[in-house]
């Protein structure tokens, strides 16, 4: 089979790879249908997660149908229709049993694309199938389901939830592109006052007022006295971090108000500074995380109910033949307008 494999910094091949096999009872193999490309797959390509090693198959965001399961798989048979989550879990580990999937103990968390061959593939193994998949109804749309992979959770959980968003709250983030518009899209189920989305990109700030953006603005637009102009000087409830450098989550700080959320959404590749000597007396709360997925079912529920259209994600489409241009197409949002990019089997 074909798949796209990380060569080591900067280096990436759409390549001839021996077809997966059942590993563990728990495995399934899942014909892939429908993939997309994430910022985590660019930070990989600059170095900045260097677990990933030369030869992995990259990609963690997949829709697929089942064509063989290992014997200790009870809940999936050949022919299932499912959604491939990016996370994966064991269900037994302390973690797991809290809904910390996230960090599974046991061979399980972010896994695919990272310490073993993910799914930009025509062919994926999925570890702990019964519990890292989600049966998809045929209502569910191919396109709409890979939206609910990694991103729409990942800002749901990390982002919103870690954040606390409140009815009424005046919420900031730094960054438009996928994960920054998903937070747009599910902080508006808590209703706040206002949000307010900064990005170097005027396609993705003309993309984040689509979504439910209040304000838009540029780094050089003066974040600061924008946001203490809405806000009777005391600054956003919370602020996402959705970019991952260190420039964005420093800037982060300084817009939060004292008492309030700073959620960390981006992927960071080198250290960062926490001016204390300004936060320690804030009673700011910081968090980070890696996605657990425990939202998808409600997320799924709610696709379905009309409830989230994540339609407008998508701007570019291939055939997997085209997965070095759609790399290229994702890694040049300036040029491109790209947000999300899908490549289906065809």
């Amino acid at each position: 089979m074909k798949a796209l494999v990380y060569g080591g910094p900067g280096e990436r091949s759409w390549t001839e790879v021996p077809d997966p096999v059942i590993v563990d009872p728990g495995d399934a193999i899942i014909q892939v249908d429908t993939v997309t490309i994430c910022g985590t797959d660019l930070h990989i390509l600059g170095g900045d997660v260097p677990a990933v090693q030369p030869g992995r198959v990259l990609g963690h965001e997949a829709v697929g149908t089942v064509v063989d399961v290992g014997s200790g798989v009870s809940g999936l048979r050949q022919g299932d229709r499912v959604l491939a989550s990016c996370v994966s879990a064991c269900g037994t580990c302390r973690y797991c049993r809290g809904g910390g999937y996230g960090q599974c103990l046991n061979g399980g968390g972010w896994i695919l694309g990272h310490l073993v061959d993910g799914v930009q593939a025509q062919y994926a193994r999925l570890p702990f199938a019964d519990l890292s998949t989600y049966k998809l109804s045929p209502q569910t749309s191919d396109e709409a389901a890979v939206m609910l992979a990694d991103i729409l959770p990942t800002s749901y959980e990390v982002g919103v939830l870690n954040g606390r968003v409140r009815p009424g709250d005046t919420v900031v983030i730094v960054g438009a592109g996928p994960i920054g518009l998903a937070a747009i899209l599910t902080a508006r189920l808590f209703s706040p006052s206002r949000i307010i989305a900064i990005d170097k990109a005027e396609s993705r700030l003309e993309a984040a007022k689509q979504f439910g953006a209040d304000i838009t603005l540029t780094p050089d637009g003066d974040p600061l006295e924008v946001v203490r102009s809405v806000t009777d000087g005391l600054g956003a409830d919370v602020v996402m971090e959705a970019v991952g450098v260190p420039a964005t989550f420093e800037l982060c700080t300084t817009l939060v108000r004292p008492g309030g959320h700073v959620a960390n959404l981006g992927v960071h590749g080198k250290p960062v500074t926490l001016h204390l000597e300004d936060l320690w007396i804030k009673n700011v709360t910081i968090t980070t995380g890696l996605v657990d997925t425990y939202s998808t079912p409600d997320l799924l529920t709610m696709l379905n109910a009309g409830q989230l259209d994540v339609s407008r994600m998508i701007t570019h489409r291939f055939a997997f033949d085209d997965f070095m241009r759609a790399y290229d197409v994702f890694s040049d949002p300036m040029s491109t307008g790209a947000l999300k990019v899908v490549l289906t089997r065809g």
